[in-house]
């Protein structure tokens, strides 16, 4: 008895040095409050502080693009991973080392680019604790000098072309005089190359020949420079007065005279024109009239198969919120017609090395009993993938008070080394509980609240309708279902300890069929499952009725 009150209490005493552990371990991240300028062709640095100070040599550091899919740069294990490193980075990045011990981290990126222009995050983790700040980059570039050449003579003036290439951003165009007065453009236009890099093409027509010099300057409006040049336009280029202009006056009053001489004639000619255009008109108009008519018949069938389309999909969601059983002692039936039992054995060669796999391959326990918390995650996969129909197995679960574990469905190619993320992004689908709280691993994480601890957890997967959700078997509540997705490629049932003392055991599935999973096409039809009463189902883990009051909702 005294034995066993001491192993009680050291097992307390180890728990509250883990949550100690764990609430001391929290940091938030800083990054630079002002946009940080990157010349294009140079270098630049992008950094990131802990408060408060403490050495992140030991931590997982990251800079990404707008998601954790656009890996720009990753430093885990005292190594740079290039792994998930997007591949117009790939040599351009670094860390700078210097003050890793004093909470300053940076990331050097070389020969900055158009493409680099945005924003970034950084990202610091700790064991099971991580943060992250956003940090914009602002890209310029000088471009070349402004090249100035009169085009010639426009209205009573001067034109002038102002052309300069390789700019970023879009610069702007000032025209100027000697004594600095400014010259509205004309016109300006702009254009982008394949390197994103901007031309600017400006012109301005100058009227006054006392004008001499003009200069066209281009600026950048990032970096406040500005590249310049002038032009001398001599007087001769102007237009001069002409002695014909009243010689052509006189012709151009003759040729009215004529003109109103001849719109009698003409008007005769335009009144019969008018008539047969009118005709031509309504014929127009009666063909215009014919085509809205189709197109309201279109429209009108659109709208009925619209509205055909969405009593469809409220059928279906009515279906798949119909009750998942109102007897949990008679679902067999129910069950072979709506999911199949999946077979599930564990694949001892996916196993971590400090994970026990049983003889039977049903049991996941550490093969270390004292071991209370590792400082990675340790899963296990299923032996046999899924790549069609609907499925589900069930999972008993013994586990202390403050432990960490997540199970589910995760595609084969996943990265399952260290402390990698769970998230749908990246091909899992768990829940899971950690620190006496239980989790959906959505981005964000999704806080549950079970009616009661799930010891028994059916796991439901519906591959063709992309549907992953979780009940609790022993009270037959719905848990937590993922957002509808697309399926590629087969899912592998998912097993994960992390910390405390837990272990899985996968009931058997006395009714479960054999082999590989094929698609259901024998489903009931809409009506006859929600007009008719759901048989209950037997778990195979030892419990052959849940309580009587329990009931349960097959939620999307």
């Amino acid at each position: 008895m005294e034995g066993r009150c001491s192993r009680s209490l050291l097992c307390c005493l180890a728990s509250l040095l883990l949550l100690v552990q764990l609430s001391t371990e929290q940091f938030q991240v800083i990054g630079p409050r002002h946009p940080i300028l990157a010349v294009l062709g140079e270098d630049v640095i992008l950094p990131c502080t802990l408060v408060p100070a403490m050495n992140a040599e030991n931590m997982e550091l990251g800079w990404f693009r707008t998601t954790f899919s656009q890996t720009v740069f990753i430093y885990w294990n005292h190594w740079e991973q290039t792994e998930e490193q997007m591949a117009e980075y790939r040599g351009r990045t670094s860390l700078v080392r210097g003050c890793l011990t004093e909470g300053h981290a940076a990331m050097l990126l070389r020969q900055v680019r158009v493409s680099d222009n945005g924003m970034y995050t950084c990202f610091f983790r700790h064991g099971g604790f991580y943060e992250e700040a956003d940090l914009e980059v602002k890209v310029a570039g000088m471009g070349s000098d402004p090249q100035v050449h009169i085009e010639g003579p426009e209205e009573d003036g001067v034109c002038l072309v102002c052309k300069a290439p390789g700019w970023f951003p879009k610069p702007q165009v000032q025209w100027r005089d000697l004594s600095e007065n400014k010259f509205p453009a004309l016109s300006e236009t702009h254009s982008q190359d394949t390197e994103e890099l901007f031309s600017v093409e400006a012109t301005l027509v100058v009227r006054d020949s006392s004008v001499g010099n003009v200069t066209c300057s281009v600026l950048n409006p990032v970096l406040g420079q500005e590249k310049a040049m002038a032009i001398y336009i001599p007087e001769p280029f102007f237009p001069q007065a002409s002695p014909w202009k009243p010689a052509f006056a006189v012709i151009l009053t003759m040729l009215g005279l004529l003109l109103l001489g001849a719109c009698y004639f003409i008007r005769k000619a335009h009144s019969r024109r008018m008539q047969v255009r009118q005709e031509k008109e309504h014929q127009q108009r009666l063909k215009k009239q014919e085509q809205q008519a189709k197109e309201e018949v279109l429209k009108t069938i659109d709208e009925l198969k619209a509205d055909l389309n969405q009593r469809k999909a409220a059928y279906l969601s009515a279906w798949r919120k119909a009750p998942l059983y109102a007897d949990v002692c008679s679902l067999v039936d129910w069950r072979k017609e709506q999911f199949q039992a999946w077979s599930v054995t564990l694949d001892p060669l996916s196993a971590h090395h400090w994970l026990s796999i049983s003889h039977e391959k049903m049991h996941l326990s550490w093969k270390d009993p004292s071991l209370l918390y590792c400082d990675e995650k340790c899963s296990v996969l299923g032996l046999k993938g899924i790549t069609s129909g609907r499925w589900f197995w069930e999972v008993e679960i013994e586990n202390e008070l403050f432990s960490k574990w997540t199970l589910g469905v995760c595609r084969k190619d996943v990265r399952r080394t260290g402390n990698y993320l769970e998230l749908s992004q990246r091909g899992f689908w768990v829940m899971g509980k950690g620190n006496n709280k239980y989790f959906a691993q959505t981005d964000p994480e999704t806080c549950l609240s079970p009616r009661q601890d799930p010891c028994r957890v059916g796991v439901f997967l519906d591959y063709s309708e992309g549907d992953v959700s979780f009940y609790n078997m022993i009270d037959g509540s719905h848990i937590f279902s993922f957002p509808p997705i697309s399926f590629s490629g087969a899912l592998f049932p998912y097993f994960m300890l992390r910390y405390g003392g837990v272990s899985m055991t996968i009931c058997s599935m006395a009714s479960g069929s054999e082999g590989l999973p094929v698609p259901l096409n024998n489903f009931s039809p809409l009506e006859e499952i929600l007009s008719t009463p759901m048989e209950g189902f037997s778990s195979g883990c030892g419990v052959n009725c849940a309580p009587p009051e329990a009931e349960s909702l097959l939620l999307p």
